[in-house]
């Protein structure tokens, strides 16, 4: 399910027939119980359907050497490359990765997990999109890369213990009111660290969101979340974790905050 954190919402008004996600205001009452976890079920289906079918065909693409892709899906192969490399120099810095555990979530076709694979970790990689986890699974089995399984899982139902989590250019799937509940997951799921990147709100990416609802596009099928940087700090610390590193990835079209935190 891997996506491109917030490269949509400056991109919904330039080149909306290439690009993922609807950012339209939600008509859900959420002071009733109910109807808020139907909107989060929605939200669900919405990722799924989408990642296993356009959707797939897309980001596929983009997360390839393909030709076949237009400027603005180059900018973002772009910026998530480069998200997935600051993760890889961290890890490659510390020198510790071979024999631990990873568990990646939302791993969409493996853009981290096999490398981090193929540098000696034993990898337990999920996506909601079996089309993705499948691509995934292939692309390692190619590489020759034994050390990894891949499997089709929504967040929540990853179960087990890890040495590091990782859950990169996926939040912005999650709507605001879960995104705490998201990242304290993750952390449980966490012996030593987790990292995890998401499209900031600032009063410059949300203007950038508003531009982008003025421009509906018939291809734009999921919705883009942007999160406050103080939501995910507190979760992570509430989950017993405190920020070792952070960076912050942008391009014109690509914009993720990247946190690592470890567990004290």
């Amino acid at each position: 399910m891997r996506s491109f954190s917030i490269a949509a919402v400056a991109a919904l008004a330039l080149a909306p027939s290439t690009l993922a996600f609807s950012p339209a205001p939600r008509s859900v009452v959420t002071t009733s119980k109910t109807t808020t976890s139907l909107s989060v079920v929605d939200d669900k289906a919405e990722v799924r359907e989408y990642f296993n079918n356009e959707g797939f065909n897309r980001w596929n693409k983009i997360y390839s050497e393909s030709d076949e892709v237009n400027n603005v899906q180059l900018d973002i192969r772009d910026g998530h490359d480069q998200t997935i490399q600051k993760i890889l120099n961290w890890i490659e810095d510390d020198g510790d990765i071979k024999g631990k555990t990873v568990c990646d979530c939302g791993c969409g076709v493996g853009s981290l997990a096999i490398p981090l694979a193929q540098m000696g970790a034993k990898i337990s990689a999920s996506d909601i999109s079996d089309a993705m986890s499948k691509e995934a699974a292939a692309r390692a089995k190619s590489m020759g890369v034994r050390n990894a399984k891949f499997y089709t899982s929504d967040l929540e139902s990853v179960k087990g213990k890890y040495n590091t989590v990782t859950c990169v250019d996926v939040a912005i799937h999650y709507p605001t009111d879960k995104m705490a509940e998201m990242v304290g997951h993750l952390c449980s799921l966490a012996d030593e660290r987790v990292l995890i990147s998401f499209a900031p709100k600032t009063w410059y990416y949300s203007g950038l969101k508003k531009i982008g609802e003025l421009f509906p596009g018939p291809s734009k099928t999921t919705r883009a979340y942007l999160h406050e940087e103080k939501v995910v700090r507190d979760a992570l610390q509430k989950a017993g974790f405190e920020v070792a590193r952070e960076e912050m990835t942008g391009t014109s079209f690509y914009f993720s905050r990247l946190l690592e935190a470890k567990r004290v």
